[in-house]
Formats: structure tokens, C-alpha cells, sequence
């Protein structure tokens, strides 16, 4: 169901799309960034409340500088130097993350844009088009992001682009999760556990070595299940880059099926989610650089007020031959489907 989100300052106007299912769960979801503005969850007494993170209004979206719940792309997470090669010609990008590229473009990017939208049956279909050379990415392209809320109690997230000039098309959904409510405090206590047991080790700038490195007894390993923050603060070399988690961890087993890759509960409210990918990484975030940011219904989201799983190929894969390849065009069409299920 369409209707009115808000009016920014510019004079740009927002709409919003309402998914519900049969166990009473809601989805919001505006045309502004293809952003997931809400999602309501029942807890293990049936009680419903909005597991993820969100601005309070339409300007604040505009800036949102943490992309509470945006679509991010045309390239999501780092590249180096801000530049890459394909087909023998440089492109170069912001330099918007130090010297190297985060997320395209923090005032231009695909969540700072409005998309086109369809309703379908229970699900909204955006898209959105960009022209060659815009943001730097070489191709005409065209994207389309698929929310649908199935019975079963999943949001899925069907993602597709096409380009006429190969190019990195990279897609990911930057929500954060906290399965107590967006209102509970830290996701500290939740207990995550991560179908991986390898990681993209980094260096300064949290840009891939290019070293696919086990997590298996370090502070980084989440393959047996554990709380958030029992080593979040230990003396870890790659945590201290970063402040906490914000890695790309290596799908077990990647195959290009949709698969589990990471589970998360919260001991409190008793809500459980899975996530399932068919790409060959995921980022795990854990919200190391909100500091008093504006939420909705007059929150103001502090340290690890949220998470992320952010479904993705690798970061800075364009530069590492090792790493699975993000590089698409006229003979290779991306499609991806991310799926968060509660139980």
C-alpha cells in the first residue's frame, strides 16, 4: 500500500510501501534509496515491535550517514584508491573513505535516489537506472530491488542489474538489526553465529590484503555461536582497525546457492533471525561508528545499537584476482537474492 513518507527540504517527495503477512509482521519500505524503513517482528510472546534502525524523517535521510536501511550500490563496501581497471581503462571514483571509495557515493549514491516503484503481490519492485560515467562506473545500467514478506515469515530481497559496458555492480542492504526492538539499547548480548571460518584480512582503511585468513580461535571466530560483545573489546590487531566487527566474512562451502549464513537471537525478547545469501561473502558489522545518531520515534541510536549482514562479493574485489569477481556486462547479468528469516 502506497502513501505519503515526507517531503525533504529540497522539495523531493518520498513515498512509502506497506508489506504485511499472515503472522501479523510489517514491512516499510520507501522509494527513497529502496530503503527498509521498518519491520515489525513478534517476539516469543507474540508481541510485536521494529527490529531495525531507521532516520526519523525525510531530511535525515538525506544525510544518513550510518545508511540505516539503505540499498547500496552501484559497488558496496571499499575500493582502493578510489579507482579500478576493466578492459584497459581506468576509472576513478570519490575518494570519500580517506583515500579510497565506501559505498559509491555518501550524497549520490543509490540510496540517495528515488526509485521507481510497482506493487506487485506482497512485494514492491524498484528500479532505477544510471547513465555511463555516472559516479564514475562505466555502462548504462539498470537495477531493480524486490522486497517481498512471505507467510513464512522472510523478507526477501531479490536484487538485479544489467549494463551494456562491463562494470562492478555490487548490491547490498545496509539495515541494522536489533532483534530486542530499535528501542532496546545495544545488540551486545545478542548471540550470532556465522556459517564461515575465514575472513578477508585488512590493512589500514579496512582495505583487503588480498589474504583469505581462518577466524578459527581468535576473537574474529563466530562459527560455533557467541555473544556480540564477550571479545569485542579485546587486544585483537584487526578488531583495533576497525573498532569492533566490520569484516567481510568467506561464505563455507560457496557454491551460488542460496544458503544460511549467519543466525542471530536475542536471549531477551526471544526473536530469532536467519540470514540466507547466494553471494560468496557477507559484511558483519557491528555499528562501531554510530554515535548519537537521529532515529525514529524520537530515538537517538548510540555505539552498537544495531547490526548488519551485509550479502555481498568481497570488498576491493576488482583488485584482487584471488577473490570472486564483481564484474559485470553484456554477458553477464548480476542477480543475488538475500533472505532475513524469523522464527
Amino acid at each position: 500500500m502506497k502513501e505519503y513518507y515526507g517531503t525533504t527540504k529540497g522539495g523531493v517527495e518520498i513515498s512509502k510501501y506497506t508489506l504485511t503477512n499472515s503472522k501479523g509482521s510489517k514491512a516499510v519500505v520507501l522509494d527513497y534509496g529502496a530503503i527498509l524503513d521498518q519491520l515489525w517482528i513478534a517476539d516469543s510472546k507474540g508481541n510485536l515491535d521494529d527490529v531495525v534502525l531507521s532516520c526519523p524523517d525525510a531530511d535525515s535521510y538525506v544525510e544518513n550517514p550510518c545508511s540505516f536501511g539503505s540499498t547500496i550500490g552501484p559497488s558496496a563496501n571499499r575500493i582502493a584508491d578510489a579507482k579500478f581497471t576493466i578492459d584497459g581503462v581506468e576509472y576513478k571514483l570519490d575518494k570519500n573513505d580517506g583515500e579510497n571509495n565506501l559505498h559509491s557515493s555518501f550524497p549520490k549514491g543509490l540510496n540517495k535516489r528515488i526509485w521507481k516503484a510497482v506493487e506487485k503481490d506482497n512485494s514492491v519492485e524498484f528500479s532505477i537506472e544510471m547513465e555511463d560515467g555516472d559516479l564514475g562506473f562505466p555502462g548504462n545500467k539498470k537495477f531493480t530491488v524486490t522486497y517481498t514478506l512471505t507467510d513464512d515469515n522472510e523478507l526477501r530481497i531479490d536484487y538485479f542489474g544489467k549494463s551494456d559496458k562491463n562494470t562492478i555492480i555490487n548490491l547490498t542492504n545496509h539495515s541494522y538489526f536489533n532483534l530486542g526492538g530499535h528501542k532496546s539499547g545495544d545488540i551486545c548480548k545478542h548471540v550470532v553465529k556465522l556459517e564461515s571460518t575465514e575472513f578477508t584480512k585488512i590493512r589500514a582503511g579496512a582495505i583487503p590484503t588480498g589474504e583469505i585468513v581462518s577466524v578459527l580461535g581468535t576473537e574474529l571466530d563466530f562459527s560455533e555461536g557467541k555473544e556480540v560483545g564477550k571479545d569485542i573489546e579485546k587486544d585483537n590487531d584487526q578488531m583495533k582497525l576497525v573498532n569492533g566487527y566490520d569484516f567481510n566474512y568467506v561464505i563455507s562451502g560457496y557454491d551460488g546457492s542460496l544458503r544460511l549464513c549467519s543466525t542471530a537471537t536475542d536471549p531477551v525478547s526471544g526473536r530469532k533471525m536467519e540470514v540466507y545469501t547466494d553471494l560468496p561473502g557477507f559484511h558483519f558489522y557491528t555499528g562501531n561508528w554510530i554515535n548519537n545518531a537521529p532515529g525514529k520515534e524520537g530515538m537517538t541510536y548510540g555505539l552498537r545499537a544495531g547490526m548488519c549482514f551485509e550479502t555481498q562479493y568481497y570488498p576491493d574485489t576488482i583488485h584482487h584476482d584471488n577473490f570472486p569477481s564483481a564484474v559485470f556486462g553484456p554477458d553477464r547479468d548480476y542477480k543475488s537474492t538475500t533472505v532475513f528469516k524469523f522464527l
